[in-house]
Formats: structure tokens, C-alpha cells, sequence
């Protein structure tokens, strides 16, 4: 880590970073980002969430042009929606697992060039995950496409899919109802890659595709050194960005393992932590 860099471009996660438990963007942040803006600083959204997913209304208002989408599958420009690079799943290995998901009571998202779907028999499972937030349950109902049958779907389309989501309902004993069961059937793959986003729930793209990867091809877009980025965010999908970044900084409400791998720690997303952030380490900025 090098405080002392030059600082270009900051990428930062949504959910539990630069989002609150309301969901919303507090002022505070608001105006960090808008100040470090004002000063040459590039900013990229960098979230698990497809592109139909992302707030579109304050992103704008901040004027935020990048998005590294579903953990690095998607990397698009804001807000015409260009694609700049896509690595999807193809629709048959998809369907394959999906065969054996779709046998498990839990809730999935699909996300195919940026928009986001889910099965319809999943909704009422949505009712049942008691730890996810009321304002993430209201996102994901007003964003997703109810699918009655996503084999056929699948099977008729062949649309290559960036990103599945697995959301899991919680056991008496406090444990995730058919999680040991989802990480089971999604070991048998080795082409594809997976991990939690937060909340205990499951992620999976096809193997290689990351966040960090992602920044890596939007710095090689805008001819920014890796070196010159700062990439903030609090889950599990978030770490290899965090530590390729050339600051990679951890929220205060991430798991104690994230925290301890980031080069630094700022408030949580309850307490502007992004705006702190900000304030704190881009002292050396482009003019």
C-alpha cells in the first residue's frame, strides 16, 4: 500500500458499502464522491447486482459512468448501457445445474445481459428468508422477470448467463436450510467459480471471472495502472478487488477475514464509511 499514489479511479461495492441497510445513498457520501468528482477522480460501480440491478437515479446524479456488474461478468458504461466486456456462463452447463438447484428449497436470480430473473416458484421462498432486509427483498422483487419455467427458457434461448444467486431460509438451530446441499452440487463443477456475496447466500460465475478481473479490464479501458485504483467493499465477493486494487479498502461491518486482508478499514455503511474513505486517502488526486 502507498498512500502516497496518485489516485484515479475508485470502485465501489453497493450492498453494505456504499448503500446503507435502507439502501439508500446517505448525503454524506453523496458529497464525497461528488467533491473527489470535482477534482478529476473517477469512480466505477463494482457490485454483485446485474445492470437492471444498479440505482440508476443516484448514479446519474453522481455522475458514476462505469459499472463492474454480477462480480465481474458484466462491465458496462452508464447509462447507455454499452457493454465493454461480457464472461457468461454457456446456457447448457446452466441448465445442468439448475436441474439439481431447482430440487432445493431456496431462492435464485438469474442474470442474463444485465437483466436479472428468477423462477416463479422461488417467490414464496423470498417470504421465508428472514436475513435478508426488507429493502434488499423489495429490490429484488421489483427488478427480477418471473420465469414459470426456467429450463425452458434456458433450453429455448440459449442465452449465456453471467451470474446466478443463491438465497437460502434460515433452520431452527439457526443454520442455512439446503446450503451444504447447493455447495455440493456446485463443487461438481469445475467451471465455474463460487463464493458468498453477503448474507450467507451463494454466487457463482463461470471459473476466472471476478471483480478484480473486472477492474482490471475497465483500468485497460480508460488507461488508468491498476496501482492507480482504490477499490472499497465489506463481503466475500469483494476481497480479491479489494487486494488488487492498488488501496484496497474493507467497511467496518465486513467479516473479520476481510478486514484483516485489506491494506486499510473505514467506517461501517451505517457511519458514511465511503465518504470517509474518500476524505481520507484521496488527498493525491489527478487535477
Amino acid at each position: 500500500m502507498n498512500t502516497n499514489q496518485t489516485f484515479r479511479l475508485v470502485a465501489l461495492d453497493l450492498d453494505g458499502t456504499l448503500l446503507n441497510s435502507e439502501g439508500t445513498i446517505s448525503n454524506e457520501n453523496k458529497a464525497a464522491i461528488q467533491n473527489a468528482a470535482q477534482r478529476g477522480v473517477s469512480f466505477a460501480i463494482a457490485t454483485g447486482r446485474p445492470y437492471c440491478g444498479l440505482p440508476h437515479t443516484i448514479i446519474k446524479e453522481l455522475g458514476i459512468r462505469y459499472a463492474i456488474t454480477t462480480n465481474g461478468a458484466g462491465i458496462y458504461t452508464i447509462p447507455d448501457k454499452e457493454c465493454l466486456a461480457e464472461h457468461c456462463m454457456p446456457a447448457n452447463l446452466v441448465i445442468d445445474i439448475l436441474k439439481q438447484l431447482l430440487k432445493l428449497e431456496i431462492h435464485m436470480d438469474l442474470f442474463i445481459h444485465g437483466d436479472a430473473y428468477t423462477p416463479a416458484q422461488c417467490r414464496e421462498t423470498l417470504k421465508k428468508i428472514t436475513v435478508l432486509p426488507d429493502s434488499l427483498k423489495k429490490y429484488i422483487i421489483s427488478t427480477r422477470e418471473r420465469l414459470p419455467d426456467v429450463l425452458a427458457f434456458l433450453r429455448e434461448n440459449q442465452f449465456p448467463v453471467q451470474k446466478l444467486t443463491l438465497n437460502f431460509m434460515t433452520n431452527p438451530d439457526g443454520t442455512c436450510k439446503d446450503r451444504n446441499e447447493a455447495i455440493q452440487i456446485l463443487s461438481q463443477y469445475p467451471e465455474i467459480h463460487f463464493l458468498s456475496g453477503g448474507y450467507e447466500n451463494l454466487e457463482f460465475t463461470y471459473a476466472g471471472i471476478t471483480k478484480a478481473k473486472g477492474l482490471s479490464l475497465l483500468c485497460r479501458h480508460l488507461n488508468i495502472p491498476i496501482e492507480q485504483t482504490i477499490a472499497c467493499g465489506d463481503s466475500e465477493n469483494d476481497l480479491d478487488i479489494i487486494k488488487a486494487a492498488g488501496l484496497g479498502v474493507a467497511m467496518a461491518n465486513a467479516p473479520k477475514d476481510i478486514r484483516c486482508q485489506a491494506d486499510a478499514v473505514t467506517l461501517s455503511n451505517e457511519e458514511h464509511g465511503v465518504a470517509v474513505m474518500l476524505e481520507t486517502y484521496l488527498g493525491h488526486v489527478t487535477e
